[in-house]
Order: C-alpha cells, then structure tokens, then sequence
C-alpha cells in the first residue's frame, strides 16, 4: 500500500490555518527582540482617538457658551486672574523640558553614554511643571472666589470654572501619564510609542490650554 510523504512544513502550515494561515507565527530563523520591540499599531493611534474626543467635548463646550451668552441678559464680563498668564508659561515651559527629555530617552538606548543623558530629569521637571500649573489655577479659583464670582454667580463665572476644571482634569491625566513613562524609563522597559503617545497628549494639552485662555479672554 503507498504511503504518501508530505513535504517538511505542511502539518506546521495546516495547523496554523486558523490563526490566519500561519501568518502570526513567528519565524523558526527569525530575531526575536525584533518582534518584541514591535508596537502594534492600536498603541501608536489610541492617542489620536483620545485626542479627536476631547476636542469635540470642549467643541461643544464652546458651542454652549457662545449660545448661552447670546440669549443672556445677565452676562457680566469678568477680570482675568492675571495668574493665568503665569500658568501658561509654565505649561508652555512644560512642554520644551519634555521635548528635551523625549529626545534624551530616545538616544538612551543608543552608543551616547547614559550618564551623561539622563532623560529621566527632564521628565521629572516636566512633572513638577504640570503640578505647578494645577495648583497656579486652583490660586486663580481662589481670586476669584475672594471677588465674590463663585460656580454659580453668574453664566460667564460658571463657564470659567467648568472650563479651567475640565482642563485641569485633562492635565491630572498627563500628569499620570508621565509618571508611568517615568518608572517605566527607569526599569528600562519603556517604549517608544509610549513616550511618543505621552508627549503628543501633554503638548495637546498646551495647545488647548493657549485655545481656552483667549477663549476665556474674548468671551468671560
């Protein structure tokens, strides 16, 4: 009775058929830190996604500002705390330290000596930047409450803490994704997605921050 003799390879193909005809196997000579230093696609655009749904939530905000300020009659334009323009250099400053630090940890990894690199400084300044910018508008808050102009005094007040405390709590969302990208820099374990996706949402947030201010300028 023939038997017939399948070629070396078949069964291993036959069986990976199921999983996309063996494409996700990794190859038997191929390197193995190339495919653990892969970033799969999802981690690099996530941002993005984060991104385009906070633009369209203080879209709407502003969408509802400039209704509610046409239909008011009691609309009463108030003073900036000039505190906010200290906040913003900060936020501002913020953002060079960690491009400095993003390009330190990159080169981290490269034949520079990692003594003299030490990204993890840059990205502690920034974190100490990002604080300091939180605590800079709760003082801003604190004015002005001390004028009297609390949550619910007047549409333009309420406007002015609901949009300062919404971008507030977007920083505190930066402010965590540093501290991740920090002990993950430090246990050498850091991806470069990460800090690239960590970078691209903290300088977001300065473009949002310099948007909301002439916002609140032209129109608080």
């Amino acid at each position: 009775m023939a038997t017939t003799i399948q070629p070396p390879g078949i069964e291993e193909r036959r069986a990976g058929s199921g999983n996309g005809g063996g494409r996700n196997f990794t190859p038997t000579h191929g390197r193995l830190p190339a495919v653990k230093d892969y970033s799969p696609p999802p981690a690099s655009t996530g941002i993005w996604v984060l991104l385009f749904s906070i633009s369209m939530t203080f879209l709407a905000l502003t969408s509802a500002l400039i209704v509610r300020q046409g239909a008011a009659l009691d609309w009463q334009h108030l003073t900036l705390p000039r505190i906010l323009y200290f906040n913003t250099v900060v936020l501002l400053a913020s953002s060079i330290t960690l491009e400095v630090g993003r390009r330190k940890a990159a080169a981290y990894l490269g034949p520079v000596a990692k003594s003299v690199l030490q990204p993890a400084r840059w990205l502690y300044i920034t974190l100490v930047l990002g604080m300091l910018f939180v605590a800079g508008q709760y003082i801003a808050w604190l004015q002005l409450r001390a004028q009297g102009l609390y949550l619910a005094t007047n549409p333009n007040s309420s406007f002015f803490y609901l949009l300062t405390a919404m971008h507030a709590l977007h920083v505190f969302g930066g402010l965590g994704g540093l501290v991740r990208v920090i002990r993950k820099l430090n246990r050498s374990v850091l991806r470069k997605t990460t800090l690239d996706a960590t970078a691209r949402y903290w300088h977001f947030m300065d473009v949002l921050w310099i948007y909301l201010l002439w916002l609140l300028w032209t129109r608080i």
